[in-house]
């Protein structure tokens, strides 16, 4: 029997339909997109989606792509502008300080994940200026860590050049985005529990590192796409 808290989290609500929809309409119609291996995402439960950050469009895009609600991360003056404050909280955006993190954010993703949500991180923090693979930063380790959720990396190719940080608006162009295996940090987050503080810090970067290196592992191919 499914916990119906679970699928409460996972449930797209009218306003996140609307948008989904949209993401969805444009990813088919406008970028031709293929999607590979989206049912590696559990369709109920936590879940970490990890992807490489190549444009604007990436959260709605790769959320598009999935039958289930997924989380966002946006700045917290955001949810200070009237009336778009209330439609990213109905997105499921969750508010972070200026530097994409804090105690507070960091609760925020946290609770989201503890009553079965989904949400998507960037381990490089900011969009490519070029379209390479950037160093991940340890704030995505320290979110892996403390949580039990399962990580999916994801990367999107083609992105870039349609709507790369050197465009302000959008041109067609075929993208794919590719879904690995779940990855397993148990060990990692077993030792965290007892390790000193100086290890601690590399633990997160570590998680980091190891989710950052799955991301660059994924290739597109012309296997059987998947399209949610």
């Amino acid at each position: 029997m499914v916990d119906p808290a679970l699928a409460e989290a996972a449930r797209i609500t009218p306003i996140y339909r609307l948008a989904w929809l949209t993401a969805r309409t444009m990813g088919a119609f406008y970028f031709g997109w293929r999607v590979l291996h989206s049912e590696r995402v559990p369709r109920i439960g936590s879940v970490i989606l990890a992807s490489n950050h190549v444009s604007f469009g990436d959260p709605a895009l790769v959320g598009g792509t999935l039958p289930r609600a997924i989380n966002y991360i946006g700045r917290e003056n955001l949810f200070a502008i009237p009336v778009f404050g209330w439609l990213i909280r109905q997105l499921k955006a969750v508010p972070v300080n200026r530097d994409g993190g804090g105690g507070a954010g960091l609760k925020a993703i946290l609770d989201r994940l503890i009553a079965g949500g989904g949400i998507i991180l960037f381990p490089e923090g900011t969009r490519t200026p070029d379209g390479s693979l950037l160093p991940a930063k340890p704030g995505i380790g320290l979110t892996i860590i403390k949580s039990d959720a399962p990580v999916v990396p994801v990367r999107i190719f083609g992105l870039f050049e349609a709507w790369g940080r050197h465009r302000r608006f959008p041109r067609p162009g075929r993208i794919t985005i590719k879904f690995g295996q779940p990855m397993d940090f148990s060990t990692l987050r077993t030792e965290a529990k007892t390790c000193s503080k100086a290890r601690l810090k590399g633990i997160y970067q570590q998680a980091a590192d190891e989710i950052m290196a799955a991301i660059a592992r994924l290739e597109p191919c012309e296997d059987v796409c998947k399209f949610g």
